[in-house]
């Protein structure tokens, strides 16, 4: 209501002209871009098989993972969100992962939500990562957040709408309890789908107005593309990656600084091994 909020301070010295455009576009449907771009896969591979000799299993999903959450660590700006058409900045770098407990049609879908500083390198990210999977894939594990859904739909529909409406209420004016942020897997800095384990290529999915995600990435299936090298068109084995943004965070400039950032983290995942301060001086 006043520029506070449980999980992040209003932006005070943001560019007027990112102070006026959330009032032409109020909402994340009317603002949001796209980006997509093939991946080559060879700077990947050659890492994975290098942990593989030391014995550790790292997949393209963490490499992916870990690399958005330093790219928000070193470019902060994409770690804002606009509430009733006010910027703020995030508290902390939240992700959120939508993962099926089985890769089948009955399979249930959860979302896991976990916080980083920043600091953290890839090995740890990795970790984190990988037991908040295990934790959720198992089919008698429910977490804090499949608990609250539950109980929603047990709500008679008419009493649904009614919590809805005023959870939104709440939060358009920076009122909804620190607990129900904690929970909803919608209030995060980004968002994480790997399309790419359903065998199709990345997609372009939308960001929610309910919550306060700016940023929602897509990863999908291996394929052969065309990518430039050296003044010239070379067939490589490539990843599809996309993504979809709030573009009234950050400037486009902003925007593209932070794509190459992010990849050529991906190409180089060894960058992530060190420090945060080693990529800044790199950056």
């Amino acid at each position: 209501m006043f520029g506070i909020r449980a999980d992040g301070k209003k932006v005070k010295k943001a560019p007027l002209l990112y102070r006026v455009v959330p009032h032409i576009m109020e909402t994340r449907a009317d603002s949001q871009v796209y980006f997509s771009q093939d991946i080559p896969l060879k700077g990947m591979d050659e890492y994975i098989n290098k942990k593989a000799e030391e014995g550790i299993k790292i997949s393209y999903m963490h490499i992916i993972y870990a690399a958005i959450v330093r790219t928000i660590a070193l470019k902060p700006e994409l770690n804002r969100f606009i509430v009733n058409c006010i910027p703020y900045e995030r508290n902390a770098i939240w992700m959120s992962l939508m993962i099926k407990k089985s890769l089948s049609e009955e399979g249930e879908e959860t979302l896991v939500k976990l916080k980083f500083d920043g600091t953290e390198t890839l090995l740890e990210i990795k970790e984190k990562l990988e037991n908040a999977i295990a934790e959720n894939k198992e089919e008698s594990n429910e977490n804090s957040t499949a608990r609250f859904v539950k109980k929603l739909e047990k709500t008679p529909n008419i009493i649904l709408k009614i919590i809805i409406k005023f959870l939104k209420l709440l939060d358009r004016y920076g009122i909804l309890p620190k607990s129900i942020i904690a929970l909803s897997p919608f209030h995060t800095s980004a968002f994480l789908t790997n399309v790419g384990s359903l065998g199709i290529d990345a997609i372009f999915h939308h960001i929610y107005n309910f919550g306060t995600t700016s940023l929602f990435f897509a990863m999908g299936k291996k394929k052969k593309d065309y990518v430039p090298e050296d003044d010239e068109l070379v067939e490589e084995k490539c990843l599809s990656f996309a993504f979809v943004g709030d573009e009234r965070i950050c400037d486009g400039y902003y925007f593209a600084s932070g794509f190459k950032q992010l990849i050529k983290f991906i190409k180089k995942p060894e960058l992530m091994e060190t420090a945060i301060e080693d990529s800044k001086e790199e950056a």
